[in-house]
Protein backbone atom coordinates (compact mmCIF):
# COMPACT_ATOMS: atom_id res chain seq x y z
CA UNK A 1 0.00 0.00 0.00
CA UNK A 2 0.91 3.70 -1.09
CA UNK A 3 0.63 4.61 2.97
CA UNK A 4 3.15 2.65 4.10
CA UNK A 5 5.80 3.58 1.93
CA UNK A 6 5.01 7.08 2.69
CA UNK A 7 4.53 6.90 6.39
CA UNK A 8 8.50 5.54 6.18
CA UNK A 9 8.98 9.52 5.05
CA UNK A 10 7.20 11.68 6.89
CA UNK A 11 7.94 12.83 10.43
CA UNK A 12 5.35 11.25 13.49
CA UNK A 13 3.76 14.41 15.04
CA UNK A 14 5.06 13.95 18.27
CA UNK A 15 8.15 14.26 17.41
CA UNK A 16 7.09 18.00 16.00
CA UNK A 17 5.58 18.63 19.01
CA UNK A 18 8.95 18.61 20.68
CA UNK A 19 10.39 21.47 17.79
CA UNK A 20 9.70 25.32 19.70
CA UNK A 21 9.14 26.12 15.99
CA UNK A 22 5.31 24.94 15.94
CA UNK A 23 3.89 25.98 19.07
CA UNK A 24 2.72 29.43 17.25
CA UNK A 25 0.61 27.48 15.02
CA UNK A 26 -1.09 26.13 18.11
CA UNK A 27 -2.90 22.54 18.03
CA UNK A 28 -4.27 23.75 14.79
CA UNK A 29 -1.17 22.07 13.11
CA UNK A 30 -1.34 18.87 14.68
CA UNK A 31 -5.12 17.71 13.32
CA UNK A 32 -5.10 14.45 12.31
CA UNK A 33 -6.05 15.20 8.72
CA UNK A 34 -2.83 17.27 8.58
CA UNK A 35 -0.57 14.25 8.73
CA UNK A 36 -2.94 11.21 7.90
CA UNK A 37 -2.00 9.67 4.84
CA UNK A 38 -5.35 8.42 2.82
CA UNK A 39 -6.65 8.93 -0.95
CA UNK A 40 -8.33 11.76 -0.06
CA UNK A 41 -6.20 13.60 1.91
CA UNK A 42 -2.87 12.70 -0.38
CA UNK A 43 -4.14 13.40 -3.83
CA UNK A 44 -5.91 16.80 -2.05
CA UNK A 45 -2.15 17.54 -0.95
CA UNK A 46 -0.49 17.04 -4.83
CA UNK A 47 -3.26 19.05 -6.00
CA UNK A 48 -2.57 21.99 -3.85
CA UNK A 49 1.50 21.45 -3.65
CA UNK A 50 1.40 21.57 -7.32
CA UNK A 51 -0.72 24.25 -8.25
CA UNK A 52 1.30 26.62 -5.64
CA UNK A 53 4.60 25.68 -7.26
CA UNK A 54 3.60 26.97 -10.19
CA UNK A 55 2.51 30.80 -8.35
CA UNK A 56 5.59 33.19 -8.99
CA UNK A 57 5.87 34.20 -5.27
CA UNK A 58 8.18 33.86 -2.36
CA UNK A 59 7.45 31.76 0.29
CA UNK A 60 4.97 29.64 -1.96
CA UNK A 61 5.35 27.13 0.75
CA UNK A 62 3.41 29.17 3.34
CA UNK A 63 0.51 29.35 0.77
CA UNK A 64 0.86 25.64 0.28
CA UNK A 65 0.53 25.35 4.13
CA UNK A 66 -2.46 27.56 4.56
CA UNK A 67 -4.34 26.23 2.04
CA UNK A 68 -3.31 22.44 3.31
CA UNK A 69 -4.66 23.92 6.80
CA UNK A 70 -8.15 25.35 5.33
CA UNK A 71 -8.75 22.11 3.32
CA UNK A 72 -7.67 19.97 5.84
CA UNK A 73 -5.53 17.59 3.62
CA UNK A 74 -1.48 16.51 4.22
CA UNK A 75 0.49 19.06 5.62
CA UNK A 76 3.87 17.65 4.66
CA UNK A 77 3.16 16.47 1.33
CA UNK A 78 1.69 19.64 -0.03
CA UNK A 79 4.49 21.97 1.59
CA UNK A 80 7.25 19.68 -0.07
CA UNK A 81 5.82 19.43 -3.46
CA UNK A 82 6.38 23.30 -3.67
CA UNK A 83 9.63 22.65 -4.31
CA UNK A 84 8.85 21.31 -8.00
CA UNK A 85 10.25 25.15 -8.60
CA UNK A 86 13.77 25.27 -7.17
CA UNK A 87 16.26 28.28 -8.00
CA UNK A 88 17.59 25.37 -10.44
CA UNK A 89 14.11 24.87 -12.19
CA UNK A 90 12.53 28.42 -11.66
CA UNK A 91 13.65 29.73 -14.90
CA UNK A 92 12.59 26.66 -17.44
CA UNK A 93 9.30 26.31 -15.80
CA UNK A 94 8.42 30.00 -15.71
CA UNK A 95 9.68 30.22 -19.33
CA UNK A 96 7.56 27.13 -20.04
CA UNK A 97 4.36 29.21 -18.62
CA UNK A 98 5.29 32.44 -19.98
CA UNK A 99 4.82 30.18 -23.45
CA UNK A 100 1.62 28.93 -23.05
CA UNK A 101 0.11 32.31 -21.51
CA UNK A 102 1.28 33.88 -24.73
CA UNK A 103 0.05 30.66 -27.01
CA UNK A 104 -3.42 31.49 -25.41
CA UNK A 105 -3.99 35.28 -25.40
CA UNK A 106 -2.29 35.20 -28.93
CA UNK A 107 0.81 37.56 -28.46
CA UNK A 108 4.15 37.57 -30.18
CA UNK A 109 6.76 35.95 -28.00
CA UNK A 110 9.42 38.13 -26.46
CA UNK A 111 12.90 36.81 -25.76
CA UNK A 112 12.72 37.39 -21.96
CA UNK A 113 15.94 36.11 -19.39
CA UNK A 114 14.31 35.28 -16.45
CA UNK A 115 16.41 36.79 -13.38
CA UNK A 116 15.04 36.89 -9.66
CA UNK A 117 16.39 40.71 -9.20
CA UNK A 118 14.42 44.01 -8.30
CA UNK A 119 15.55 45.50 -12.01
CA UNK A 120 13.97 42.42 -13.70
CA UNK A 121 10.98 42.42 -11.57
CA UNK A 122 10.33 46.48 -12.46
CA UNK A 123 11.36 46.25 -15.94
CA UNK A 124 10.82 42.98 -18.02
CA UNK A 125 7.76 41.84 -15.96
CA UNK A 126 5.81 44.78 -16.55
CA UNK A 127 6.13 43.83 -20.43
CA UNK A 128 5.30 40.32 -19.96
CA UNK A 129 2.72 39.77 -16.78
CA UNK A 130 -0.30 39.19 -18.63
CA UNK A 131 0.90 35.86 -20.56
CA UNK A 132 2.94 35.37 -17.50
CA UNK A 133 0.97 35.14 -15.15
CA UNK A 134 -2.25 33.77 -17.26
CA UNK A 135 0.30 30.73 -17.86
CA UNK A 136 1.43 29.94 -14.13
CA UNK A 137 -2.46 30.06 -13.39
CA UNK A 138 -3.04 27.24 -16.50
CA UNK A 139 0.03 25.55 -15.92
CA UNK A 140 -0.49 25.24 -12.31
CA UNK A 141 -4.23 24.47 -12.41
CA UNK A 142 -3.74 21.85 -15.19
CA UNK A 143 -0.87 20.27 -13.34
CA UNK A 144 -2.17 19.72 -10.28
CA UNK A 145 -5.35 18.32 -11.89
CA UNK A 146 -2.91 16.13 -13.40
CA UNK A 147 -1.24 15.11 -10.42
CA UNK A 148 -5.01 14.63 -8.32
CA UNK A 149 -6.05 12.14 -10.64
CA UNK A 150 -2.78 10.04 -11.22
CA UNK A 151 -2.53 9.66 -7.61
CA UNK A 152 -5.93 8.69 -7.28
CA UNK A 153 -5.91 5.88 -9.92
CA UNK A 154 -2.48 5.19 -8.83
CA UNK A 155 -3.51 4.91 -5.19
CA UNK A 156 -6.96 2.65 -6.43
CA UNK A 157 -4.96 0.18 -8.15
CA UNK A 158 -2.49 -0.76 -5.56
CA UNK A 159 -5.21 -1.14 -3.19
CA UNK A 160 -7.08 -3.40 -5.65
CA UNK A 161 -3.65 -5.30 -6.08
CA UNK A 162 -3.27 -5.54 -2.21
CA UNK A 163 -7.06 -6.75 -1.92
CA UNK A 164 -6.45 -9.55 -5.07
CA UNK A 165 -3.10 -10.42 -2.96
CA UNK A 166 -4.99 -10.99 0.29
CA UNK A 167 -7.90 -13.05 -1.51
CA UNK A 168 -5.27 -15.00 -3.06
CA UNK A 169 -3.76 -16.15 0.13
CA UNK A 170 -6.82 -17.07 1.95
CA UNK A 171 -7.75 -19.45 -0.97
CA UNK A 172 -4.21 -21.04 -0.51
CA UNK A 173 -4.84 -21.60 3.18
CA UNK A 174 -8.23 -22.91 2.92
CA UNK A 175 -8.17 -24.58 -0.68
CA UNK A 176 -11.52 -26.20 -0.09
CA UNK A 177 -15.07 -24.70 0.90
CA UNK A 178 -17.18 -26.59 2.93
CA UNK A 179 -20.39 -26.84 0.34
CA UNK A 180 -24.03 -26.46 1.62
CA UNK A 181 -25.87 -30.07 1.90
CA UNK A 182 -29.46 -28.98 0.10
Amino acid sequence: MPRKSLQKLLPHPDKLRAIRGFGIFGDIIFSPNLWHLNRSTVSGAFFVGLFCAFIPVPFQMLIAAGLALVFRINLPIAVSLVWITNPFTMGPIFFFCYLVGAWLINTPIEHVDFEISLEWLTTTLLIIWQPFLLGCFIVGISSGIIGFIFIRIIWRIIVAKNWNERKLKRRKKWPYKKRRSP
